[in-house]
Parts: C-alpha cells; sequence; structure tokens
C-alpha cells in the first residue's frame, strides 16, 4: 500500500519557479499530460508573470499546447488549492528554493530540481533562441516522464 493515498489516489504536486512563467509551467503541463491518473499538478510563483509568449510557439511548434496555462501567484484560489497542502513542492530554480523551502505557509515535503531558465541562454539569432526553447522544453519533458512516473521516487528526491 502506498504512503500517498489521497482523495481519487492522486498525489498534489506543486511546481514553483520566480515568475511561474517558464519551467513551473513546463513541469505542470507535462506532470498533468502523461501521469494525470496520479497526481494533480499545480504550479506558482511569488512573482506571477505571463507565460513566455516564444517558449508557447516553440511547444505549439513542436505538438505541445499549452496556451490554456495561466501564471499563477501563491494566493491564486481559482487555480490552486485553498488549503495549501501538496504531497510535493518541486522547485525548478535554486533561487526561489533558497529563498522559499521550508516555508510554513505550505505543508509538503521540498525538491530542488534546478532546471534551464532563459538566463543559461547563449542564442545569437531567431534559430538558435528557438533550439535554446525546444532543448529546455525537452529538458522539462525528460524530467517529468523520468521522475514523476513513480510518485515513490519523488520520496527519494526531498531536499528540505
Amino acid at each position: 500500500m502506498s504512503i500517498f493515498k489521497k482523495k481519487e489516489n492522486r498525489v498534489r504536486v506543486l511546481f514553483i519557479d520566480q515568475k511561474n512563467d517558464f519551467a513551473s509551467q513546463m513541469a505542470e503541463y507535462f506532470t498533468t499530460k502523461f501521469y494525470s491518473d496520479r497526481y494533480e499538478a499545480f504550479s506558482a510563483g511569488p512573482e506571477p508573470d505571463i507565460i513566455d509568449c516564444e517558449l508557447i510557439s516553440a511547444m505549439y511548434q513542436n505538438g505541445e499546447d499549452m496556451r490554456r496555462q495561466v501564471s499563477k501567484d501563491f494566493e491564486n484560489e481559482d487555480y490552486l488549492p485553498k488549503d495549501k497542502t501538496y504531497d510535493f513542492i518541486v522547485y525548478t530554480e535554486k533561487e526561489a528554493f533558497d529563498q522559499l523551502s521550508g516555508n510554513p505557509e505550505w505543508k509538503g515535503r521540498q525538491i530542488l530540481a534546478p532546471m534551464r531558465s532563459r538566463m543559461d541562454y547563449a542564442a545569437t539569432d531567431d534559430l538558435e533562441l528557438y533550439q535554446e526553447y525546444v532543448r529546455s522544453m525537452e529538458e522539462v519533458r525528460d524530467w517529468v516522464k523520468e521522475n514523476m512516473a513513480d510518485p515513490e521516487k519523488l520520496a527519494s528526491m526531498v531536499s528540505a
């Protein structure tokens, strides 16, 4: 018997990055796409912004439609659970982890899983920029496929 029994037998996970406009959005999207039977996936950030339009375009060109995703702060009760209880909180940026981990506002085991950000891009033209976005998308997709397939694996990744 799994230790992660919840309503509907799904594990609740929150993905966080500073602006909830990049990796956390992709992680929520791919978790829902691949594992909606296992997870209730959410994403948020302390400084919500619009989701990166070039990211949305690059994903769409690669068969992934995340146009319905919405950037959220932690108080957004339209898209986040009112009880602020999660089984896992996954930080996709080290800076956000350093700033927010251990926050008593949330209940849940916390995981640091840093992923590429736009700050890592070294593109010099539009084609290279597109390729950087595709690499970011592939990295997040692959991380989700590898680490979210089994909720028990997340337990071994807890950082705080």
